[in-house]
């Protein structure tokens, strides 16, 4: 009997893939985030809240980067397992 079902390699690829692609919007966003600070703090009164708006996309940043960062030494550790079997 077959395995009809999507195989872990394949869950893992995609689960890469979304990660890199939520890695790259958000930095689209937090960069968007600074821009807005930047403006607001040329504002003659700034409102003080618009200064933490970046704090949330860079600690989605922080969290995805290392991940991604991590990646290539996991998948050498892994080759050298299955080398020495």
């Amino acid at each position: 009997m077959g395995n009809t079902g999507p195989r872990w390699e394949e869950v893992l690829l995609q689960f890469k893939v979304l990660i890199r692609q939520i890695h790259r919007w958000v930095s689209i966003i937090f960069t968007l985030t600074v821009i807005v600070s930047f403006i607001a703090s040329a504002q003659e009164e700034p409102v003080e809240w618009i200064f933490y708006l970046p704090l949330l996309p860079l600690a989605v940043l922080l969290f995805t980067g290392l991940y991604l960062f991590v990646l290539p030494y996991v998948a050498k550790r892994r080759s050298r397992r299955r080398a020495d079997r």
